[in-house]
C-alpha cells in the first residue's frame, strides 16, 4: 500500500454546516468522551506505528488521519423533510441484504426518515428507458431479509449517465443516496457527485463498499469476506477428502480473486491441508525444474496427493490476453482453473504418471450465501455509520473501518488503487510456512 499521500487527501466533502439537533442526542452522553459520541476534532491516524509516524516528521496536524465515524450532536438534513435512496451495485455478495435493512431501519426507527427507496437493478433503477421499479422501503418491508442471499433491489454492472440519475433523484425530492457497491461502482457515485455539485445541489453520497475479494485501500476488511472464506474453507475440504481417496489424487479449487489473492490465503490458511496457493500477485512458471509442474510431481511421488487453490486472477501471463472488457470496465480473465486443469492432465499423461484430477468452482454458490454472523454485525455497524454521515451532510465518501475504528475514506482515495497481498509480507509468509510451497515456482 503506498503511503505518498497527505492530510489533506483524507479530508472529506461536507454539503454546508450542521445547525439541527440530532434525534439521537439523548444517547450521546455529554458527561464523558466515548467513542460512540463523535469528538469533530479527533482523527484516527494512518500510520499505527511509532516508526511510520517518526519517517513521517510532521507535526501532529499535519499527519495523514481519517475523520472518525459515528453520529453526531448536530447534523446537516431535517428527518423529518429528508427522502433517502438506496442502491446495490455489482456482482452478487453476501451480506447485501443486512446493508439494506440496517440501512431502512436505522434511518426510520432512530431518524424518523419517512421515505426510503429502493431502486431496482443497480444504476440502471434511475434511467428511465430501463423501466426498473423504484421500492418503498419500510421497517416491515425489509423484515428477514437478512436471513436470505442476494439483494432484494436487484444488481446490475456497467456505467449510467450520471444526468440523468440525479435528474432522476431531482424529480423524486432525493436528499441522499446510499450505494452498496464496488471500485466500480464508487468511481460511478463519484460522476454523481461532480454533476450534483456542478448543478450547486444538496445531495449526499455515501458508499458502503462491497467487494467479496477485498480490494478495497484504506479499509481494513470489505463485507462479506469472512462469509466467502467460510464458504471457500468448505471446498477446500471437499477437494482434500477427493484427493486423499484416489492414487495421485489432486483437487484443484478455483476462487475468487481478480486481482487480489486474499480469499484464496485466507480460506487456505484456514484449511491447512492446501498444498499450493496461487494468486495474481506471485507470477508463476508451469516449465523447468523449479516450475510448477515439476514441483507438483514431485509432492505426488512423495505425499500421493496434493491440494491446489487458485484465486481467478492468478497466472493470467500464462494464457493468451481476454477479449475485452465486461460491463463494469474489468479487463475479461481467462480461466485459469480450466487452464491448469488441461495442463495437469496433459503433463501427468506425457510423463505416463498416473493422475485423478478434481476440479472444483464454488464461485457462484459463495457469492449467493446469507452473511454469517460476523458479517452481519459487521453490515449493520457500516450501515450504522453510513447513515451518521449521510445526516451530517458528509457527501463523496464511504465508511470503513481502519485500525479498528470506523472512519470515513474520500471515495477518490478508496479507489485510487486496489489493496493487493504484499509478496513479502506477513499474510503470504504464513501461507508459504503453511503450504511448505517454495516462495515462487521459476
Amino acid at each position: 500500500m503506498t503511503h505518498n499521500f497527505a492530510a489533506a487527501d483524507l479530508a472529506v466533502k461536507s454539503l454546508g454546516p450542521c445547525r439541527i439537533d440530532s434525534p439521537l442526542l439523548p444517547l450521546l452522553d455529554q458527561r464523558q468522551r466515548t467513542f460512540h459520541n463523535v469528538d469533530e476534532e479527533d482523527r484516527v491516524l494512518f500510520d499505527d506505528t511509532l516508526s511510520g509516524l517518526s519517517e513521517r516528521n510532521l507535526p501532529v496536524d499535519q499527519l495523514p488521519a481519517f475523520e472518525p465515524a459515528g453520529p453526531r450532536r448536530k447534523i446537516f438534513f431535517d428527518p423529518s423533510k429528508t427522502r433517502a435512496a438506496i442502491v446495490t451495485c455489482g456482482g452478487l455478495c453476501p451480506g447485501f441484504n443486512d446493508v439494506i435493512r440496517s440501512l431502512v431501519l436505522e434511518l426510520s426507527k432512530s431518524y424518523g426518515v419517512r421515505k426510503v427507496y429502493g431502486f431496482c437493478n443497480g444504476y440502471q433503477g434511475f434511467i428511465a428507458k430501463y423501466r426498473r421499479p423504484v421500492l418503498d422501503l419500510s421497517p416491515a418491508s425489509v423484515a428477514g431479509i437478512n436471513e436470505q442471499g442476494g439483494t432484494i433491489l436487484g444488481t446490475s454492472r456497467g456505467e449510467q449517465d450520471p444526468a440523468e440519475i440525479v435528474d432522476c433523484m431531482e424529480t423524486m425530492s432525493i436528499n441522499m443516496l446510499f450505494i452498496i457497491g464496488g471500485d466500480g461502482s464508487i468511481r460511478g457515485a463519484q460522476r454523481i457527485t461532480q454533476c450534483i455539485a456542478e448543478r450547486g445541489g444538496k445531495i449526499a453520497v455515501v458508499g458502503v463498499p462491497k467487494t467479496i475479494d477485498n480490494d478495497i485501500m484504506f479499509i481494513d476488511q470489505s463485507f462479506g469476506f469472512q462469509t466467502a472464506v467460510a464458504e471457500a474453507t468448505r471446498a477446500i475440504r471437499s477437494a482434500h477428502v477427493e484427493a486423499e481417496s484416489s492414487p495421485n489424487g489432486i483437487g484443484l479449487v478455483k476462487l475468487m480473486g481478480r486481482h487480489s489473492g486474499f480469499i484464496a490465503c485466507y480460506a487456505s490458511l484456514a484449511m491447512s491441508d492446501t498444498n499450493f496457493v496461487l494468486i495474481p500477485e506471485v507470477p508463476f512458471e508451469l516449465e523447468g525444474a523449479g516450475g510448477f509442474l515439476n514441483i507438483l510431481r514431485q509432492r505426488l511421488e512423495r505425499r500421493g496427493h496434493a491440494v491446489i487453490v487458485a484465486a481467478e486472477g492468478a497466472g493470467q501471463h500464462l494464457m493468451e490476453a481476454g477479449n475485452g472488457t465486461d460491463a463494469s470496465g474489468n479487463a475479461k480473465l481467462r480461466d485459469i482453473g480450466v487452464y491448469l486443469k488441461q495442463r495437469l492432465v496433459d503433463y501427468f499423461a506425457g510423463i505416463g504418471m498416473e493422475c485423478n484430477l478434481k476440479y472444483i468452482d464454488p464461485s457462484y454458490e459463495i457469492r449467493s450465501v446469507p452473511a454469517n454472523p460476523f458479517d452481519s454485525v459487521y453490515c449493520i455497524r457500516l450501515a450504522h455509520n453510513a447513515v451518521y454521515a449521510a445526516m451530517s451532510g458528509r457527501t463523496e465518501m464511504v465508511v470503513g473501518r481502519w485500525n479498528g475504528r470506523f472512519v470515513h475514506v474520500p471515495m477518490p482515495m478508496a479507489v485510487r488503487e486496489r489493496y493487493s497481498v504484499d509478496p513479502s509480507g506477513d499474510l503470504w509468509t504464513s501461507v508459504l510456512e503453511a503450504t511448505g510451497q517454495p516462495r515462487e515456482f521459476r
